[in-house]
């Protein structure tokens, strides 16, 4: 009799964690991220990636990949995740010793615990270290003679698991006495390449896992990669295993690392003409990454069903409503002409994508939605706010506030003229000493469950004492996204504009909402804009050279000087709203200077750099 409500087929486990990612990129306490999983998860997309191996030394074998499992793992809505551990990168090493093999990663998932293999060390030229180790992907081997014979690499996939987790290094094949070259590492796709005896090539590292289409924001994109083996006797070593893997060094060149939590293997070492030691490369370090499944396809029982139904856990599939995922940045704030102008705190920015904590935006079909771009605030003095960034949706609006202005008088900071959704600079100021404050950020508040904190607080002025003094007065930079204004130092250091931060809801990671750099009195050490690019760079009256936010990034203006010669603080840069809907979705915008892209997997980006209307069709 069939137990799934009739119907005969294969009864699948239903899983519903609405596509949660978590990422782990170093070993510790479990992160609050990892305390529960969502309540209708049924399956997590599990990768776990072990530490790659370092090279080996004098013309040595490419260090092999971390092993790489990505598997599916039953498990239960509202259980808590045990601990993970994220495997370090082995170091390279020279004669007499192979590179360091890689270290385990490993994750608990409902009390069973999931491990993936550190790679395999590259050969040294001494034996028997000049075979590569095994681990989960084999190191490359590297022969000290004689000639002409062949130096096994290492096995990957060792222990070994189903599907594989590696593969093996290369062999070092040797047909004279004076020329040697080490074989590839093995990667997570491919196995390291052998050296070659005519001409002589050193073994090419083997290649890694793309993996971004299983987990789109992850920290990196491809891994695995093998390391190239070393040469003693050509120009060119082996070269890195696309993942991360370090390229191999020529005789007397230095072998190439291995990237950070890729688990890409060290580039095997140099020959005789190579520096001390000839050492091997270090390898990448691991990491662990989950994502909890929405899967709903196959034959599922009507108790499953109903179950998930009530509860509101089984997956909408219609093309109303649906949701979308959004970010959106308001208008960057203007850099203050003064003494020393503040820099302009960014525009908030608020996002749902690649946020874990933040839930999409629901639009119904046959609706229109207003957007409006905030534009962002004049520079100079009087210097202006940004302006909010609005969004309406099935739920109602959502509204992005504006960048704060930067300081130009004394009394700015305390009356709270310099607050908003990243705080302005301060002005650098003689007495009182109290008085020269930088605004605060996310203001009004927005929660981190709504995309929040929507930026930081600007920079405190400093106070360089009495009037007669007044060259020396450095101003705060203005909040960004990412971190705070830094604060203007006396005599005459400004501040830098807050850190931005990158997202890639576009389909490539593009920086937003970083705040103005302080303008300073005289010195030339003004405030730089903020480290990600966007908002702008302070000046002084000996280089007036104040930048403006750049536009469509919500970036604040930087801040100036009204010494002579002086100059002009800069506006802020206007402010974007981006959603991007499933593929189902049918979506048009107005007017035509905002956009509609199709990315690969099919999903839509709308992109408004100026006021309009997002059209959802019936």
């Amino acid at each position: 009799m069939a137990t799934n409500g009739g119907i005969i087929g294969k009864l699948n486990k239903a899983s519903f964690g609405k596509c949660t990612q978590t990422y782990i990129t170093a070993s510790g306490p479990t992160s609050p991220a990892l305390a529960a999983t969502q309540p209708g998860t049924g399956i997590i997309q599990t990768l776990i990636l072990a530490g790659g191996a370092g090279g080996g030394g004098d013309g040595g074998g490419g260090g092999g990949a971390g092993g790489l499992r990505n598997i599916e793992i039953n498990a239960s809505g509202g259980v808590a995740l045990g601990a993970a551990v994220v495997g370090a990168g082995g170091a390279g090493s020279g004669a007499p010793a192979r590179g360091v093999s890689g270290t385990d990663s490993s994750i608990v998932i409902c009390g069973t615990t999931y491990t993936s293999t550190g790679g395999g060390g590259g050969g040294s030229d001494s034996t028997p270290v000049s075979i590569g180790a095994d681990g989960g992907s084999g190191g490359g081997g590297n022969n000290p003679g004689p000639s002409p014979s062949t130096t096994a690499g290492g096995s990957g996939n060792t222990p070994p698991v189903d599907p594989p987790q590696g593969n093996d290094g290369g062999d070092s094949v040797r047909n004279d006495p004076s020329g040697k070259q080490g074989g590839g590492g093995g990667g997570s796709t491919c196995a390291g390449a052998n050296s070659s005896i005519s001409p002589f090539v050193a073994g090419n590292g083997g290649a890694g896992t793309t993996i971004s289409g299983c987990f789109p924001c992850a920290p990196v994109t491809a891994v695995g990669g093998g390391g190239g083996g070393g040469s003693n006797s050509t120009p060119a070593g082996g070269t890195a295993g696309p993942g991360g893997g370090g390229a191999g060094a020529a005789t007397g060149g230095v072998a190439g690392t291995g990237t950070v939590n890729t688990g890409g293997g060290g580039g095997g070492g140099p020959g005789t003409c190579g520096p001390a030691g000839r050492n091997g490369g270090t390898a990448g370090s691991g990491v662990v990454l989950l994502k909890e499944l929405n899967k709903a396809s196959g034959v599922w029982s009507m108790q499953s069903q109903f179950q998930n139904q009530e509860a509101g856990t089984w997956p909408r599939f219609l093309l109303s409503p649906f949701t979308g995922d959004y970010l959106m940045a308001a208008g960057g704030g203007g850099g203050a002409t003064a003494t020393a102008g503040g820099g302009g705190g960014a525009g908030g920015l608020a996002y749902s994508y690649c946020n874990s904590c933040a839930a999409g935006l629901a639009f119904t079909a046959g609706q229109t939605y207003a957007v409006v771009v905030g534009g962002g605030g004049v520079g100079g003095f009087p210097t202006g706010a940004g302006t909010n960034s609005t969004l309406a949706h099935a739920g109602g609006t959502k509204t992005i506030y504006g960048g704060a202005r930067g300081g130009h008088s004394h009394s700015d900071g305390p009356s709270g003229l310099l607050t908003g959704g990243s705080g302005g600079g301060g002005q650098g100021g003689c007495n009182p000493p109290a008085a020269w404050t930088g605004g605060a950020g996310n203001t009004p508040t927005i929660p981190v469950g709504e995309g929040g904190p929507q930026g930081n607080a600007g920079g405190d002025g400093a106070n360089s004492g009495p009037f007669a003094t007044t060259l020396l007065n450095a101003a705060g930079g203005g909040g960004g996204r990412g971190g705070a204004g830094g604060a203007g130092s006396s005599p005459g250091t400004s501040g830098a504009g807050g850190v931005g931060i990158p997202n890639s809801i576009t389909g490539a990671a593009v920086n937003y909402s970083g705040g103005g750099g302080g303008g300073a009195a005289q010195t030339p050490a003004v405030g730089g804009g903020s480290p990600c690019g966007t908002g702008g760079t302070g000046e002084n009256p000996s280089s007036p050279s104040a930048e403006a936010g750049t536009v469509n990034t919500g970036g604040g203006g930087g801040g100036s000087s009204n010494t002579p010669p002086g100059g002009t603080g800069k506006a802020g840069g206007s402010g974007i709203v981006i959603i991007r809907s499933p593929s189902a979705s049918c979506v048009s915008v107005t007017p035509g200077c905002n956009t509609v892209t199709t990315l690969g997997p099919g999903e839509k980006v709308a992109k408004f750099i100026t006021n309009g209307n997002y059209i959802v069709a019936e």
